[in-house]
């Protein structure tokens, strides 16, 4: 299993996992090639505790959709004119769709370079932070106790249909080489698409688990996975793997 000076994998985020996630993505604020579309969206990266284990909250985009129907995904959508700058953007479209107030979010940083999406007409800018379920219990804890574990949102808290379904990716399971398929993104930049259909209710018809492998092809980004798993791909997975071997776990 893979390791990070950063922290553990299965034991709970804690205040000094945090400042040290926090830390290690200080160091990406260098200079970015600018990237140029006609708008602009926003995710956000949410680290979680769920039932004690570390890990990060995705959302599977609702089936009707007209883009990217069925995909897994971070909350975030579009940078409206009202949004004072695209963190805004990104805690906001979070709250729309899993009812995740801004107030338990503690924002950690955000990564780069940001990508134009596949339609080319927006960059999309990605944040990292980690969701408090009572923060003023969790500013009261001490730096090494573990902070207390968030629910998953409910089906009557998402926002349907745009989000069909929120599930909680282990940070042992994002490592795991069993998940893992080795592709592409835009044709030349190597990252890992990551198994996930057996961690997401409802989709057992789509578990397909095994051996990783290695795709050198690019990958289209349309759909939710290949080979008939539901996976973290495309920008999802590229923004991802950015972030694991910003944290070494990559």
């Amino acid at each position: 299993m893979a390791s990070s000076p950063f922290f553990h994998l299965t034991k709970p985020f804690t205040r000094t996992t945090l400042r040290n996630i926090r830390k290690a993505l200080e160091s990406d604020h260098g200079h970015h090639p600018t990237r140029k579309a006609a708008g602009n969206a926003a995710v956000l990266i949410p680290f979680c505790n769920v039932g004690g284990s570390p890990g990060i909250l995705f959302e599977v985009r609702g089936k009707t959709l007209r883009s990217h129907s069925g995909e897994v995904s971070f909350p975030g959508g579009r940078v409206d004119p009202t949004d004072p700058n695209h963190l805004a953007a990104a805690l906001r479209e979070t709250h729309e769709e899993l009812s995740i107030l801004p107030q338990h979010v503690e924002v950690l940083g955000s990564l780069g370079p940001p990508e134009i999406n596949l339609r080319g007409d927006m960059v999309v800018h990605p944040f990292v932070g980690f969701i408090h379920s009572d923060i003023s219990q969790s500013l009261s804890l001490a730096e090494d106790e573990p902070l207390p574990s968030t629910q998953l949102p409910t089906a009557t808290e998402i926002s349907q249909p745009e989000v069909d379904t929120v599930f909680h990716l282990p940070l042992k399971a994002l490592t795991s080489p069993l998940r893992l398929r080795s592709s592409m993104f835009r044709g030349h930049r190597p990252y890992w698409a990551i198994g996930v259909s057996d961690l997401v209710p409802g989709d057992s018809e789509n578990h397909v688990i095994g051996k990783s492998s290695v795709s050198t092809e690019d990958d289209s980004e349309v759909g939710p996975g290949k080979y008939g798993a539901l996976e973290i791909w495309g920008l999802s997975g590229w923004y991802l793997s950015l972030l694991m071997r910003k944290l070494r776990l990559y």
